[in-house]
């Protein structure tokens, strides 16, 4: 039986491939903000139910607020350290590969991948990205988080849209072939 959940990584990065500097700011996407765009986003979290995403962009995350986003949603952070959850926020010490299985036997809206660089690479050695949404940045940092890291299979993509906004962010969604 084929799942109807689609796992999807929806991240933003610079031009030169980086999802943070290399003291962890995420200051660069300052350059797109603009009142009332959301770049899709709001639409995109209404059709997710579930929420993955590596420990390390966890704890960053809650440096800047006081609530995880997405506390209403079936969250695994994914970890090495076992802890108790948090609500709806489980600690994930297990396989990627038996977590996303498991989670597209189950019925449910699409599964958000959030990041980190390490998830994303994770993920991505073991073929579980079904979809992405990767939204450049128009700026060049040099240096920071690379958003694809080597040592990974080769993955064939079908370009469905891509899109141009006024602050010069380009939004591409590619689906896995």
């Amino acid at each position: 039986m084929q799942s109807s959940r689609n796992v999807i990584l929806f991240i933003a990065m610079s031009l030169d491939g980086y999802i943070a500097t290399p003291n962890d700011s995420l200051d660069f996407l300052s350059v797109v903000e603009q009142e009332g765009e959301d770049y899709g986003y709001g639409a995109f979290v209404q059709g997710i139910d579930t929420v993955i995403l590596g420990r390390k962009t966890y704890d960053k995350v809650m440096t800047l607020v006081s609530e995880f986003p997405h506390a209403n949603k079936n969250t695994y952070i994914i970890t090495r350290t076992p802890r108790e959850a948090i609500g709806s926020v489980q600690f994930y010490t297990g396989g990627l590969t038996e977590l996303v299985s498991g989670l597209k036997q189950q019925p449910g809206k699409d599964i958000f991948v959030d990041g980190g660089a390490e998830t994303v690479h994770a993920m991505l050695q073991g073929g579980l990205i079904d979809e992405f949404y990767i939204s450049v940045i128009p700026i060049l940092l040099g240096d920071g988080i690379r958003l694809f890291k080597p040592g990974f299979p080769e993955t064939n993509l079908t370009l469905i849209s891509a899109k141009n906004f006024e602050k010069g962010l380009t939004q591409l969604h590619y689906k896995r072939s």
